[in-house]
């Protein structure tokens, strides 16, 4: 094994979606996406990990399960970074150099 430790994955906003709020309080995917009118779809490829959460849905979701929106769009960008930090950076490092002192 390398000297390099192996990284987790970064957790998507949507298990924790489906993991911290709607398996404890045993809401479907159906149920959600009625309650807070976006289509089931838009949930489903949420909580697989296949969709973003957008503003919109980060709004609705907020005031569905009574936490800020902010709580959501964090959770995904801080998904996001990770990924990035992961794929593209190493690339942005090599060919962008800094002017900062």
């Amino acid at each position: 094994m390398s000297k390099r430790t192996k990284l987790l994955e970064p957790i998507h906003p949507g298990e924790i979606l489906l993991e911290e709020f709607m398996r404890p309080m045993e809401i479907s995917i159906n149920r959600i996406s009625r309650d807070i009118a976006v289509p089931a779809n838009r949930i489903s490829e949420i909580v697989n990990g296949k969709r973003a959460i957008t503003v919109d849905t980060a709004l609705r979701l907020g005031k569905y399960f009574g936490v800020s929106p902010e709580v959501w769009l964090d959770l995904q960008s801080d998904y996001d970074l990770k990924i990035a930090r992961r794929t593209i950076w190493p690339d942005i490092e090599k060919k962008i150099r800094s002017i900062a002192a």
